[in-house]
């Protein structure tokens, strides 16, 4: 996954995360501050899903790159700081939530599960930028005299040392948040890069071990099942015309 999907994957995935959690009554207090100069005077929302639909819950307006929310919750959940034409998601939850939004990158800090998914994001594009760099090595190489056999098994290692060192990441950061809103994020992250609903071996590992809650997330659940559906359609399974078993002849 190249860095810029799992950008878009990271801004897109509230869109459809449940907002299952436990309860809560705890006051939420997010601060944020902005050094990007052309948000100044906009207006910022703070959005979960409700229904079928992501709904604004608060709004402030960015003032001399300084930026606030502050509410009462019933549970804690995955929200949307919409931003322009774009956002970064955040966990609503018991404690001083703060943001920090500038040029190099946004970020979420101060509560348990932001602290969690940041590091995860940021190790994440950390491992992308590394396979994006591979190109420049490539190149450097070539400058250097290897042989392009050498300079292709070199780069194919690396590049599956990488994606393995991904698949883990993502993988295990699942498995161990099946049971909090951060398991269905990561999970539509990973998922976000295929063009329609696929099962993976990776994707099969962590279903195989997930709990009822995880399977039960209305994106989870909707995704596997699609998934499902359209692997039993193109093993001739499924009537490509109907959801009933296909007719075998006998």
């Amino acid at each position: 996954m190249s860095t810029n999907k799992v950008i878009y994957a990271v801004l897109t995935v509230v869109v459809m995360v449940t907002a299952c959690a436990e309860q809560t009554t705890e006051l939420y207090n997010i601060q944020g501050s902005s050094s990007v100069s052309v948000l100044d005077g906009s207006k910022l929302y703070l959005k979960v899903l409700m229904g079928d639909e992501m709904k604004n819950i608060d709004s402030c307006e960015v003032v001399h790159g300084d930026f606030g929310f502050s509410g009462q919750l019933d549970s804690t959940r995955l929200a949307l700081l919409a931003i322009r034409d774009g956002g970064m998601p955040i966990v609503i939850e018991k404690g001083d939530i703060m943001v920090t939004i500038d040029k190099t990158g946004n970020k979420v800090s101060g509560s348990p599960m932001n602290e969690k998914l940041y590091e995860y994001i940021d190790k994440h594009i950390q491992l992308d930028n590394q396979r994006g760099e591979l190109g420049h090595k490539e190149a450097q190489m070539i400058l250097n005299g290897m042989d392009e056999r050498s300079i292709r098994q070199t780069l194919a290692t690396e590049n599956q040392r990488l994606l393995h060192q991904i698949d883990s990441l993502e993988t295990g950061f699942i498995l161990a948040n099946l049971d909090n809103v951060l398991g269905p994020c990561a999970f539509q992250m990973l998922t976000n890069d295929y063009p329609y609903p696929v099962l993976t071996p990776q994707i099969e590992e962590i279903m195989g071990k997930a709990t009822d809650r995880f399977k039960n997330d209305p994106y989870v659940k909707d995704y596997y099942s699609k998934a499902r559906e359209i692997l039993a359609r193109m093993k001739g399974e499924i009537d490509n015309d109907s959801n009933s078993p296909a007719e075998t002849n006998k």
